[in-house]
């Protein structure tokens, strides 16, 4: 097995290494200067739906601290940063009135960012979709594609001259399966039709926004989509129904116009698929500048014998639903250690292997890791010289991911850059504050922000790079 810690990271020059993060995770001020509800405040809000109570109503206050945190940024060199645009808050309740002051935040995020030669990469959604368009259906329901569709060609309109890279989507399996098939994450909904639902429309969303991209921007961006890939492992079948579900449903439509037989086949008892019109397909099939790739671990799956109870260790958190819909045959398997605090393997080969794949599977796209990263119970420790965090877990977590890009890119893979999840410590979702992903520490009680040894690594990485 390759030692990755071994490596060179002698990335070229033009490769982008930052950071990323997502709106209600780390911008709080939910109920501020117009912004309204999201699915994520109404969840997080619902007793026993996230771990401890916590919410996103503070989160790290990057809202307020925004000079701050653009400063930080500066500091550790950082050559690209992606965020995410709350759709709450650019146009409260879905409707159609810009909030002035919403996309003021955004246009002074851009600006600071500019202003400190570090590349804009917007996500136009993270998860948080406005309470109201899933009070109409949300996911499930095909008009939200079209209002998805409104909302992105009015946020370029506004952005559209200094963003470097918009990104549509990110993991929309997570908003699709964990959100309408698990209930893990906001809605909440544990239906498996209405996952796949969600599946077929987000994709549509995706399909019908990038043309209105490229239409309202002035400045020549690239356009993406992030999706996380799931690197499965075990028994060939199970491996590759895994693969459709969670990889396939969405590469194949946006890449290659067509959802693949199989994945048709297998969650047919689930749902007839009749929510896919003529023409949608085609819709969906859009040239991407840059495909963004997800990746924290792998799975390992057999077919189920139907003996005793079926194993289902995915590395998701378990609220009684299912995230995957027409998959009662296959088993998920513990995996070898170690892993993170998480309990995700540490698998850097599997970043190898999906990368390689990618470019099997689809020869002419370039990609982009748009989040790697880890959480690990950090400990602040003090001397003479002041507060660290001696984060060595994840520094070696990211020394031996980086040197897995590495390889696949002298394995010709076109790789255009590497995002490090995440910039700050923040709200983890289901998880609330339990769970540290950052490079740069942060105290929730005082919003003070302390870089983390992983941070630095990080910078020393860019200044090698430019030599």
């Amino acid at each position: 097995m390759t030692d990755y810690r071994n490596v060179p990271l002698d990335f070229p020059r033009e490769f982008l290494i930052g950071s990323a993060t997502a709106s209600y995770q780390v911008e709080g001020a939910a109920h501020e200067d117009g912004r309204t509800p999201s699915i994520w405040d109404t969840y997080s809000h619902t007793p026993g739906r996230v771990w401890n109570g916590d919410t996103g109503d503070v989160a790290c206050d990057h809202y307020h601290r925004l000079e701050e945190d653009l400063d930080l940024m500066a500091s550790l060199g950082l050559e690209a940063y992606r965020f995410s645009i709350s759709w709450s808050r650019v146009f409260p309740n879905a409707g159609n009135a810009l909030n002035a002051k919403g996309i003021d935040f955004y246009s002074r995020l851009v600006d600071g960012l500019r202003a400190r030669g570090i590349s804009p990469v917007a996500t136009l959604y993270h998860w948080d979709l406005p309470q109201e368009l899933e009070d109409a259906g949300g996911w499930a329901n095909r008009d939200t594609s079209y209002r998805f569709m409104e909302y992105a060609a009015r946020t370029v309109e506004q952005l559209g001259d200094r963003v470097d890279t918009w990104t549509t989507f990110n993991e929309p399996w997570c908003s699709a399966y964990l959100g309408y098939g698990s209930g893990a994450h906001a809605p909440g909904r544990t239906s498996g039709r209405d996952a796949l639902a969600a599946v077929h429309h987000l994709n549509l969303a995706h399909g019908l926004a990038v043309p209105e991209i490229r239409r309202e921007a002035t400045n020549d961006p690239d356009v993406s989509v992030t999706l996380n890939f799931h690197v499965a492992r075990g028994e060939r079948e199970a491996a590759q129904r895994v693969e459709a579900l969670a990889n396939r449903a969405f590469t194949s439509p946006m890449l290659l116009g067509r959802y693949d037989d199989d994945l048709l086949e297998f969650t047919k008892s689930v749902t007839d698929w009749s929510f896919v019109r003529p023409g949608d397909v085609e819709q969906i099939h859009q040239p991407l500048d840059v495909l963004g790739v997800n990746y924290y671990s792998t799975v390992t799956v057999r077919m189920w014998d139907g003996a005793g109870e079926r194993v289902r260790n995915d590395g998701h958190k378990d609220v009684g639903g299912s995230p995957w819909p027409g998959l009662d045959g296959v088993e998920f398997l513990p995996q070898d250690g170690p892993y993170t605090d998480m309990g995700w393997n540490i698998a850097p080969d599997g970043l190898e292997d999906l990368l390689v794949s990618l470019k099997e599977q689809f020869p002419e796209q370039p990609l982009m890791i748009t989040e790697n990263g880890a959480a690990f119970p950090d400990v602040v420790s003090e001397d003479d010289e002041g507060e660290h965090v001696h984060d060595d877990e994840r520094t070696d977590y990211l020394l031996r991911h980086f040197g897995a890009a590495k390889r696949a890119m002298d394995r010709g893979v076109d790789l255009r850059g590497y995002l490090v999840w995440s910039l700050l410590d923040n709200f983890e979702w289901g998880y609330g504050y339990s769970k540290r992903f950052g490079i740069v520490r942060v105290n929730y009680d005082t919003g003070e922000r302390l870089p983390k040894d992983s941070a630095h690594w990080v910078r020393d990485q860019i200044v090698r790079k430019n030599g």
